[in-house]
């Protein structure tokens, strides 16, 4: 049966959870959310295999005459990648691409206080590493995360999402050590064409969803 879509970023959480039921009820296990859209399925996905969640904050860097188009993407710890090809094709210079980058930049530290009100980020050092955003369309934002958590030396890295462009998958599995897509349809056409209801994640619900998921009863180690 043809997959047509998920009812909300919840359902969608309890569907990717199912993808990555064999980490349940290890104690090694952390899940982050790449915010905010990624926050409500990744705190499904935590809740079903008991691992603690925080979040890994992540920014596109959008053209700077579209910025829905992503030529990059930057994550916390100063990770940066960009579309090198992309900016020699469209002649982007430096200068302008620093640009986007700074004010991507205030708004990520703005977001890491919003989301964690002066607590540390999370140990990863040796532990199973899940990253978990709402879809994948270039995978840029889940790479760029991917990479900013191996700096922190964690035992391994998986990428996950309900639903995810085959491209991205396949661009992912260079990077992470797993690949969780729950559904990878061809054509793609976006996002958001997947989710029944894909209305904005606030920066309430982001905070809420993490205070609920430290109440919850983690493995233990």
């Amino acid at each position: 049966m043809a997959f047509e879509s998920f009812s909300d970023r919840a359902q969608a959480g309890r569907a990717l959870a199912l993808r990555l039921v064999h980490l349940a009820g290890r104690s090694d296990v952390t899940v982050l959310a790449l915010p905010r859209g990624g926050t409500p399925v990744a705190y499904e996905v935590a809740k079903a295999l008991r691992a603690p969640l925080d979040v890994l904050v992540v920014r596109k860097l959008g053209l700077p005459w579209n910025p829905e188009f992503a030529m990059g993407a930057i994550a916390s710890g100063g990770e940066r990648l960009l579309d090198d090809m992309l900016l020699r094709e469209l002649g982007i210079p430096a200068e302008a691409v620093d640009e986007v980058a700074r004010d991507e930049q205030r708004e990520l530290e703005r977001r890491e206080r919003v989301y964690r009100g002066g607590r540390p980020a999370p140990e990863l050092r040796g532990r199973t590493v899940i990253l978990v955003d709402d879809g994948l369309a270039t995978g840029a934002t889940m790479r760029v995360a991917v990479r900013a958590v191996r700096r922190q030396a964690p035992a391994r890295v998986i990428a996950a999402a309900p639903v995810a462009a085959p491209e991205a998958c396949e661009l992912l599995r260079a990077e992470a050590d797993e690949v969780a897509c729950a559904e990878a349809p061809d054509p793609f056409l976006g996002v958001g064409r997947w989710y029944l209801d894909f209305s904005q994640t606030s920066d309430q619900e982001v905070c809420r969803l993490l205070a609920d998921a430290s109440r919850l009863r983690p493995v233990a180690a």
